[in-house]
């Protein structure tokens, strides 16, 4: 099999010494069942009350905002309400994963009902979006399986043509692409989240595909029926644009939890990929004060590998699990209040992190030196 060799990327954070030495891609000397194993058994047990309260808060917290924006309506207080309510949209979200998850609660019925109602009420088909995410979850750090930011093989990438290069490519266009997704998927893919018949889902899916789309469709109307009878404008203030800032929070945060580590990732095909050493590329991060807000989804590396473990156990479960990862884990740079630290990795990544070899089992990202100045030329 053909190995590509890991291109490193230089970041402002240094490592451990010994990490430069370390092989990401080697196989673990352990299994999944001796990480399971180091986990304490209340982390894997899922209280609704709790779950509940999380809803309860962040609810409170939207609707309290909102009360706010409507008897400010000044242009001294939306750049914070933006900014606070996009957030909270983005924590929305999160609970709305873990009902897809089934980390939520026990009971599937009470999980689809919190989980249409938080994410319809973000305009995410809920159905569609879980179906799709448990497709990442089972494949994740596979080449041609994985589903979110899956990387492109050269082939395809070179297919591209330039207008959807540079959307991908160039910020800040990929991290406004999450709706886009939702509508057609990735480059290479096909589907869509809100077609029962998208081959993302299986015929015995259909009915909740239907579901999903019905809801988020009845939200839309509600938004257009509020814009037309209130104030197109005043509808964008209070809505519009929190929503596109969860749209940024949502693409940041996912990328970040499978790219831009300063050594690079292996990508897997065939033999070489297996659902522990898929799991063990992805990356935790720290997002200071949002940490709390965002239910603790910058944990990441646990949560993929055990996604019904609920996420307000994923610190501790993290902490216990270390002693069985050892160098496989690796340490989130530590944030200041705001993850301010995580853009130049962000930055880097989309600027360096084009495309995978067409050929062997573990890969990396390449640089296409090119496209820059490509871009460039065909602009002027």
């Amino acid at each position: 099999m053909v190995q590509a060799q890991p291109l490193q990327h230089v970041g402002n954070g240094a490592g451990k010494e010994d990490q430069a030495y370390f092989d990401p891609s080697a196989p673990p000397p352990f299994k999944i069942a001796n990480i399971r194993a180091a986990i304490p058994k209340h982390c894997w047990e899922k209280n609704t009350l709790r779950s509940l309260s999380y809803v309860l808060r962040d609810v409170l917290v939207v609707t309290a905002l909102v009360a706010a924006a409507i008897g400010f309506n000044s242009w001294l207080f939306w750049p914070p309400y933006w900014s606070a309510q996009g957030t909270m949209f983005w924590a929305l979200f999160v609970l709305g994963h873990d009902c897809g998850h089934g980390s939520f609660s026990n009971s599937p019925m009470l999980n689809s009902i919190v989980g249409h109602i938080l994410h319809s009420s973000i305009l995410v088909p809920y159905h569609g979006w879980r179906i799709s995410h448990r497709t990442h979850h089972q494949n994740h750090g596979h080449v041609e399986k994985d589903e979110s930011w899956v990387p492109l093989s050269e082939r395809v990438y070179k297919n591209l043509d330039n207008m959807t290069r540079m959307m991908r490519f160039t910020l800040p266009f990929p991290i406004f692409a999450y709706p886009f997704y939702l509508w057609s998927r990735s480059p290479g893919k096909e589907g869509s989240h809100f077609n029962p018949y998208s081959n993302l889902f299986s015929p015995g899916e259909r009915r909740d595909v239907i579901t999903s789309t019905l809801c988020w469709g009845i939200m839309l109307s509600l938004l257009l029926y509020l814009s037309l009878t209130l104030d197109p404008l005043f509808m964008f203030k209070l809505y519009g644009v929190p929503y596109l800032i969860f749209v940024v929070w949502l693409d940041f945060v996912t990328y970040l939890h499978h790219h831009g580590y300063k050594q690079k990732q292996p990508w897997y095909r065939g033999q070489e990929w297996t659902y522990l050493r898929g799991g063990l590329t992805t990356v935790d991060r720290d997002y200071g004060w949002i940490n709390n807000i965002h239910h603790d989804i910058g944990t990441h590396v646990i949560h993929h590998l055990f996604p019904q473990i609920p996420h307000y156990h994923l610190v501790e479960a993290t902490k216990a699990a270390k002693a069985v990862l050892g160098k496989y884990y690796r340490e989130p740079q530590k944030s200041g209040p705001l993850p301010l630290h995580l853009i130049k990795y962000l930055l880097h990544s989309i600027s360096q992190d084009h495309f995978v070899s067409d050929y062997g089992d573990i890969v990396y990202y390449q640089t296409d030196s090119q496209f820059h100045k490509d871009s460039w030329t065909k602009s002027n």
